[in-house]
C-alpha cells in the first residue's frame, strides 16, 4: 500500500508541477499587466513548494518503495530523470527572480524582459516533456548498469 500510496502521490504532484508551470508559460506574455506579475509570482511559489514535494516523494519511493533504491540508483534513465529535474530547476531561478523584480516595480515588465523569460519557460516545458519519457523507459528495466 505504502508504494501505491507514494506511486499516486508522486504522479500528482508532477502532474500538478506541470500544471503551474504551464500557467506561467501561458500568463506571462507581452504586454501582461502589473496585476498580472503580482498574480504570476505567486503562482511561482507554488511551482518550488511543489518541487520540494516531489523530490520527497520521489526519493522516498525510491527508496521505500517495492523496487527499492538499488533498483533505481543503478538505472541510467533514473539518473537521466535526476539530472532533468535539477536542470528544470535550475532554469526556473530567473524566471522566478525575476518575477519578484517585477512584482516590487510599480510598472509591467518591458516586452524584451517578458521575452527573455519565456525563453527559461520555454525551456522548462520542453525539457518537462523527458521526464515521463524516462519514466516509462526505467519502469520497464532499461538502463540498468551494474
Amino acid at each position: 500500500m505504502l508504494d501505491l500510496s507514494l506511486a499516486i502521490a508522486h504522479h500528482l504532484l508532477v502532474f500538478t508541477l506541470f500544471g503551474v508551470l504551464f500557467a506561467e508559460f501561458i500568463v506571462v506574455r507581452r504586454g501582461m499587466s502589473h496585476t498580472a506579475v503580482t498574480r504570476i509570482a505567486a503562482v511561482d511559489l507554488s511551482y518550488g513548494v511543489l518541487a520540494g514535494l516531489i523530490v520527497a516523494a520521489g526519493f522516498s519511493r525510491a527508496m521505500f518503495a517495492a523496487k527499492g533504491w538499488f533498483y533505481y540508483s543503478h538505472n541510467g534513465f533514473f539518473w537521466a530523470k535526476i539530472a532533468t529535474f535539477v536542470v528544470i530547476g535550475l532554469l526556473s531561478i530567473p524566471p522566478t527572480l525575476a518575477f519578484i523584480r517585477w512584482r516590487r516595480e510599480a510598472e509591467a515588465p518591458s516586452d524584451a524582459q517578458v521575452a527573455a523569460v519565456r525563453r527559461f519557460l520555454w525551456a522548462e516545458v520542453l525539457l518537462f516533456a523527458l521526464l515521463p519519457a524516462f519514466a516509462a523507459a526505467m519502469a520497464r528495466g532499461l538502463g540498468e548498469f551494474a
